[in-house]
């Protein structure tokens, strides 16, 4: 047994003219509103439209021409406002690994150990001119200008002094520098693999 669409010629209820012309002239305008509303979830969106229609269809009266725009978008945002609540209410759900990655994420006293411990050797086998220079800017928290200031050196060296550390520190660290992430495309790229 198949069922007449909507609108078609096998519909010939006033209620479903009424439902089809309602869906014709405001579907499109209470989509792309509750689509703002969700932030352009698209699946989400079809959801609470679809809701919203057929809550319209099970409680309001289709014939007698009242206006039903203003009801379909206040039906429409109470439905996104009632899932958000719901879903900021609702508890975390747990796979039973939960604790493992809390575990691996969450940094102890060894994890900065040895960080500093890497680092403090890197920094080491800088030049004086670049560790002074990382270490007014980072660890003092200076500006370039001020930099050059308590170093007695021209902005303009400042920057590339603390251009050439940092390079020079990652290289140190062992960090990849692709061609994407290079500063200066002019420059010789840099790219250095830690030894295996």
């Amino acid at each position: 047994m198949s069922l007449p669409v909507m609108g078609s010629a096998g519909a010939v209820e006033a209620r479903e003219r009424a439902m089809r012309a309602l869906y014709d002239d405001h579907v499109n305008d209470l989509y792309n509103y509750v689509l703002r509303l969700l932030g352009g979830d698209r699946h989400r969106a079809e959801d609470v439209v679809q809701e919203s229609l057929l809550r319209c269809w099970r409680t309001q009266s289709m014939i007698d021409g009242q206006p039903l725009r203003p009801w379909l978008f206040r039906v429409a945002r109470n439905l996104v406002i009632d899932e958000y609540r719901l879903r900021m209410a609702r508890p975390q759900e747990v796979d039973g690994t939960a604790w493992l990655d809390e575990l691996l994420a969450k940094r102890d006293d060894l994890d900065v150990l040895l960080s500093s411990m890497i680092l403090r050797d890197a920094f080491k086998s800088l030049s004086s001119k670049h560790r002074e220079v990382l270490y007014e800017t980072y660890y003092t928290g200076r500006s370039t200008r001020e930099v050059a200031l308590v170093l007695g050196i021209p902005v303009g060296t400042a920057k590339s002094r603390l251009y050439h550390a940092v390079r020079a520190l990652r290289m140190a660290l062992g960090v990849v520098e692709t061609p994407d992430q290079a500063v200066d495309a002019g420059a010789p790229a840099l790219w250095h693999t830690p030894a295996a």
